[in-house]
């Protein structure tokens, strides 16, 4: 049986949970006027500027972050995107951290061309590639990356006290990368008390 081209475009769109970009989408064969008719139609749905969705593929835990990943891709935005701070914690599932916003990195220099979603907050910073990881299919920040942005953005200790201690459990670290890590927050925590 023939497919159709919608069958291709949702071919596409499964690998992320029903979502792709019109850049993606481009690259398949698709015209933005094609994307356009089919949104109309209710095929499928804008989630975001240059962020699309299959409607009846089913959403997973992760689905919204994923989506903010694709919004900061889209329209030849930065490669070197990760999700961070308290958002990388969640996806690891390594603390309690349960953001209101999803906190996303990308490059310094980076042009977004477009204004953020209300529920994304981007972070400006220049990521080494191996301060970079994928879990659940997703790029995020290393934990020890993670650790020093939550300790630079004065976020939660107890979060980051937290996160070491279940990533050593979980096996994200070794041992001696976890001391480490307890090492720089001891150390922020006496800066803390000098100031």
């Amino acid at each position: 049986m023939p497919r159709s081209r919608y069958d291709e475009l949702v071919t596409l769109a499964e690998e992320h949970d029903g979502l792709f970009t019109s850049e993606q989408a481009r690259d398949a064969g698709f015209t933005d006027s094609v994307l356009v008719r089919l949104a109309q139609r209710g095929r499928i749905e804008r989630t975001a500027r240059g962020v699309y969705r299959i409607p009846y593929v089913p959403l997973n835990r992760f689905s919204q972050y994923r989506e903010a990943v694709l919004w900061a891709k889209a329209h030849r935005g930065p490669i070197n995107v990760a999700l961070s701070h308290e958002t990388a914690l969640l996806v690891y599932g390594i603390s309690d951290a349960n953001p209101a916003s999803i906190h996303l990195t990308v490059p310094s220099a980076a042009r977004l061309r477009r204004a953020s979603p209300k529920a994304i907050v981007v972070h400006r910073a220049d990521l080494a590639p191996n301060e970079i990881t994928t879990v659940e299919g997703l790029p995020l920040t290393t934990i020890s990356r993670t650790i020093a942005d939550l300790l630079k953005s004065g976020g939660r200790i107890d979060l980051a006290r937290q996160a070491i201690i279940d990533a050593r459990k979980e096996g994200f670290v070794s041992s001696a990368e976890a001391q480490r890590l307890r090492g720089r927050l001891r150390q922020h925590l006496s800066g803390l008390r000098a100031s």
